[in-house]
């Protein structure tokens, strides 16, 4: 009987190990995402104000802020409403933007010379390399927090208590045209 009973706390214990370790996973999981979302608005407010210092310079900054502006909108309208991928394709599209403005200045060398805008660009592009890392990080929470919950004798515990552990996260992913951008890449000497 005392067997019996250690063995039936080994496997209560092991149960509330496994749902605790899937809790704090998901935790991670959506402070990750919250690390991301720090880092789009930081994006924003840095787009926000090179386009303030450009509009001396050029039409272009209010046909980008325009486009800035509505897709922030819609990844904010996205948010609101759960639905998570409309969200990353606006933000993506915001990349996107994001890597064609040294294009941009190119075209205006007073513009490149401006130690504000050369600051802001700067910026842009540390925002970038932080958001990238912070999607990374998303990205691999949720690669172990799927790991975890389905392999056994933890998929037992998910399914027990799916309301509360088990969650399917999108992931934040490369756009379709990164991607190809990235696998046809070829170095030029």
């Amino acid at each position: 009987m005392l067997i019996l009973l250690i063995i039936l706390l080994a496997i209560a214990g092991y149960a509330v190990l496994t749902y605790n370790r899937l809790i704090s996973q998901i935790e991670a999981v959506r402070n990750n995402q919250k690390q991301i979302d720090i880092q789009l608005d930081r994006r924003y407010k840095v787009f926000e104000s090179l386009i303030n210092v450009v509009k001396k310079y050029m039409d272009y900054e209010q046909t980008t802020l325009k486009d800035v502006v509505a897709l922030r909108n819609q990844a904010q309208q996205a948010k609101a409403n759960g639905d998570e991928q409309t969200r990353i394709t606006a933000e993506n599209k915001i990349s996107d933007i994001a890597s064609h403005l040294n294009l941009v200045f190119e075209q205006y060398p007073d513009l490149k010379a401006n130690q504000n805008c050369l600051q802001l660009q700067e910026e842009i592009v540390s925002t970038e390399n932080k958001l990238a890392y912070a999607k990374q990080a998303y990205n691999d929470s949720i690669e172990m927090y799927n790991a975890n919950k389905k392999s056994f004798p933890a998929n037992t515990i998910v399914s027990a208590f799916k309301t509360k552990v088990d969650f399917d996260f999108p992931y934040w992913q490369l756009g379709e045209q990164k991607v190809a951008e990235q696998e046809s890449y070829t170095v030029k000497l």
